[in-house]
């Protein structure tokens, strides 16, 4: 049981004994890079104190308390007093903590344990050792592991005691840019005196970015291409007999570094990712005779992953998210991952005759889709751009960005090939009859679409499971759209034949009929009303938390006209959910908590004329009174607006139709995919029937391997990756999200307000409610629902919103067609709405200019600054 270990002892595979700070201090002194002398007091040490026993049950303050006063065993003080006599007499000592659950891949714990500088004597380090110890307890980083999930008793401390750098001048320095994701950039902060004025933000540094250092060739080629110089007004240095100060020098705009010494930290940084195989966040310090040391280094956390390629090649790609653009800020499980890939290989065998899916890729538990060609394709720029603008408009508007990359430029510039592709597909489908026959009959043309369903479902079961999903899914599109894409080109037609004013278009597709995403959330409105009749039903609705109704639901405990009423609603709906194109997600079916709590929402609503219903009819008969206003305008053409608008609101509703068939197929190869993780439960290699869905189709047909470990790895990886709080639009292969390089975003309209794309005409002032999870929210009557993205399971909640805001999604996005139908104003494509607006603020959107406008002292603020 080693009590103190020297560092040049030390490697990565000791993080048990010696916490993520020391053994990567170690492994980096093994490496013969310049890390200071120092000993590890480990985890031995700190499990030797008894006050350390029992501490995961107290609070923080108790738990430091209990350390502070314990005895330090006269072995452990001697082993620390022997390795520190090491360095000379009374040599001044760096003591820091190293936590087990420090400096990992996953989670940083940056500054969450206290450091001690310029420590003096045996005595005095003894006393910071101790404090280090008691530092494990502080409510910091308490919190910051309940946030990451670690469990506190699993969390033991180490204590590194290093040489003091007499440091001229230190700082920080990324290896990778950690704002743009660039991986080639070195990125470098700077001031005089001791590096912890930059850790702890105590000083405004001088800033270096360094270009061409950060890739596989190092620092060669390395070029400084960016300079901002700090005021260094403070200083912290040592003082003599132990401690620090913090000093005011004054102003200083004086470069700290000369370039030499900024090119030699990029090219000692290059050393220490090209040492470990990734980016790195590294401390350092130069001492008054210009010597360089590395006093820290650990994983950068929070760059996304870039998507590895198929064919292993390293160029130049683009990669568009394509799980984000569909409301998934989420990870997809990973039979979600694998139905997916199904999917994406009979895309690429109808589309290019080939079922490698090449445009396919994943990472961190998310779908991308590389568009490189495509934005090296006049006619890609053309047209994907233009799908997204009402799909995900920011997406399209950082595509674009793009388009002066001389990397992307223009390789295809014929529009042949993709109209000859365009045409055969047609042909295959015949999507030119449907079109003509929905233009015809457009009644008889819905009846045709919404017999697909049964269709679908019985070609599906005739097939094994990777069969459904690369047989009967794609065609569904192609079969389908056609007939919704009449009723709008019936509404593009309008708008050439007469002049429209701001809005009325959009009237017209409020409250379409044949939408089954309206008719599922009516269909749950109905479901509410029942329940308000029976006053006793309402009470026990009322008086029970959502949690407690569903488990009173799933043991046939509720009243009997709430629990027939949600039997019959999840038999409809049941295979609906939020985030619904993950396969490996539960139904409402598997857990109605969802369905309850809106429900819930519903009964608050009291007045008549905001009631859904009411809405919809309303709704309804404006479009209709609009189609009338339309056509007189029209004059002698106002039978043929008419013709054509009655197509609209007949066809277009379809809209939502291919992607609720694809739904309803996954409900289906869901309960199959359970049955087999019930035979893998009951032969024990797996620990739950639900388990089945960590695990790919091949891996649920093995037959003899025990899947546990497997299916334990994937949960902690999706644990982690369920926190990750920052999903890129659009990643470059080099690591660089475009969407923080590009400067000219619409970002501000007015100072303070913030600006998306108009989804849903319309205005209204009321207090903001910030939702990331609809499970189990709570939204009051006319509040203003703001939220990163929606899907089709959002849709309940907007029966009772007064408006709408989104971070995601485009003018045609499941929120904005479903916002329109209701009437509610809604702003989507919002950057940083949930982070900017907060629940409880009083808020104008703006449905019609596309502009949400805050109201109060921190938006007054802002619009100061």
């Amino acid at each position: 049981m080693p009590l103190v270990l020297d560092l040049s002892s030390i490697d990565a595979t000791m993080l048990e004994t010696v916490g993520g700070k020391a053994a990567n201090l170690g492994e980096l002194t093994r490496a013969g890079l310049p890390v200071p002398q120092g000993f590890c007091v480990t985890t031995d040490a700190y499990r030797m104190i008894s006050a350390t026993d029992g501490l995961a049950g107290l609070r923080p303050d108790k738990a430091r308390q209990r350390i502070l006063e314990a005895a330090v065993p006269g072995e452990l003080r001697e082993a620390i007093v022997a390795a520190y006599a090491e360095f000379g007499d009374d040599v001044p000592v760096a003591v820091r903590s190293s936590a087990t659950a420090e400096d990992l891949p996953f989670a940083s714990f940056a500054g969450q344990q206290d450091t001690y500088l310029n420590v003096v004597g045996a005595d005095a380090v003894v006393e910071a050792v101790r404090h280090c110890w008691a530092s494990l307890w502080t409510d910091r980083a308490v919190s910051y592991r309940e946030t990451n999930g670690i469990d506190h008793g699993s969390v033991h401390l180490a204590v590194v005691v290093q040489r003091m750098v007499a440091s001229a001048v230190s700082g920080v320095m990324f290896t990778a840019n950690p704002v743009t994701g660039k991986r080639d950039q070195v990125v470098i902060d700077a001031s005089p005196g001791l590096g912890e004025a930059v850790v702890s933000g105590a000083v405004n540094p001088d800033h270096f970015v360094v270009d061409g250092a950060g890739g596989p060739d190092g620092a060669v080629g390395a070029e400084i291409v960016e300079r901002s110089l700090g005021d260094k007004r403070f200083l912290i240095c040592p003082l003599a007999g132990g401690g620090t100060e913090k000093v005011d020098i004054g102003e200083n705009h004086a470069p700290c570094l000369t370039d030499r010494q900024i090119l030699e930290l990029a090219e000692l940084g290059a050393k220490v990712q090209a040492h470990y195989g990734s980016p790195q966040d590294t401390e350092w310090a130069i001492d008054a005779w210009g010597e360089l040391h590395l006093t820290q280094s650990r994983p950068i956390t929070t760059l996304f992953p870039v998507p590895e390629r198929a064919d292993g090649h390293d160029d130049f790609h683009v990669y568009f998210c394509f799980s984000l653009a569909q409301g998934l800020e989420r990870p997809i499980t990973p039979a979600g991952l694998a139905a997916l890939r199904e999917i994406a290989r009979a895309v690429g065998r109808t589309i290019v005759g080939d079922p490698r899916p090449d445009g396919y890729t994943e990472s961190a538990g998310r779908v991308f889709i590389d568009l490189t060609n495509v934005l090296r394709s006049r006619t890609g720029r053309a047209f994907f751009p233009r799908v997204l603008d009402v799909m995900e408009a920011r997406s399209a508007q950082v595509l674009r960005g793009l388009y002066d990359d001389p990397r992307l430029s223009l390789t295809h510039t014929s529009p042949w090939p993709a109209v000859r592709r365009v045409a055969r597909l047609a042909r295959r489908f015949h999507a030119p009859s449907t079109a003509l026959r929905a233009l015809a009959n457009p009644e008889a043309a819905v009846r045709r679409a919404r017999r697909t369903e049964t269709k679908l479902l019985q070609t599906a079961e005739k097939k094994s499971i990777e069969e459904a999903l690369r047989d009967c899914v794609v065609p569904v599109l192609p079969t389908v759209a056609p007939t919704a894409l009449v009723g709008f080109a019936m509404l593009a037609l309008t708008s050439k034949l007469v002049r429209a004013e701001p809005g009325e278009l959009q009237t017209l597709l409020r409250s379409l009929p044949n939408n089954v995403t309206t008719e599922m959330d009516l269909d749950l409105w109905h479901l509410a009303r029942a329940i308000r009749e029976d006053r006793d039903v309402v009470r026990v609705f009322q008086d029970d938390d959502v949690e407690e109704l569903a488990a009173r639901y799933r043991d046939g405990e509720l009243p009997e006209a709430a629990q027939h009423g949600i039997r019959a609603f999840l038999n409809q709906w049941g295979h609906r959910a939020v985030a619904e194109i993950d396969l490996g997600l539960p139904r409402w079916s598997d857990d109605p908590t969802y369905v309850i709590g809106v429900v819930r929402n519903y009964l608050r609503l009291d007045d008549e004329q905001a009631q859904p219903d009411a809405v919809f009819a309303r709704g309804a008969a404006e479009a209709e009174a609009m189609i009338d206003r339309l056509a007189r305008r029209a004059k002698g053409r106002g039978r043929l607006v008419r013709f054509a608008l009655h197509r609209t609101r007949t066809l277009a509703g379809l809209r939502e139709y291919p992607k609720y068939l694809a739904i309803t197929l996954f409900g289906a190869l869901r309960e199959r995919i359970a049955e087999r993780g019930a035979e893998l439960h009951a032969q024990g290699r797996i620990d739950a029937t639900q388990d089945v869905f960590f695990l790919d189709f091949e891996e649920m047909r093995a037959t003899h391997a025990d899947l546990r470990q497997r299916v334990a790895e994937r949960k902690a990886e999706y644990e982690r990756e369920m926190r990750r709080r920052h999903i890129p639009r659009v990643l470059l292969s080099d690591g660089t999200e475009p969407e923080a390089t590009q400067h000219a975003q619409a970002t501000l309209h007015a100072p303070g307000d913030l600006v998306g794309t108009a989804a849903s005409a319309g205005e209204i002032t009321g207090h903001a409610r910030v939702v990331t999870d609809p499970v189990g929210a709570h939204l009051e009557p006319g509040e203003i629902l703001v939220t990163p993205s929606t899907d089709p399971g959002w849709t309940p909640l907007f029966l009772t919103a007064g408006g709408l805001v989104m971070e995601m999604g485009g003018a045609n996005s499941h929120g904005a067609v479903v916002a329109r139908e209701y009437g509610i104003p809604a702003v989507v494509g919002v950057r940083d709405a949930v982070a900017r607006i907060r629940t409880g603020d009083v808020i104008t959107v703006d449905g019609s200019m596309g502009v949400v406008s805050r109201h109060g002292e921190e938006a007054a603020e802002e619009r100061g600054r």
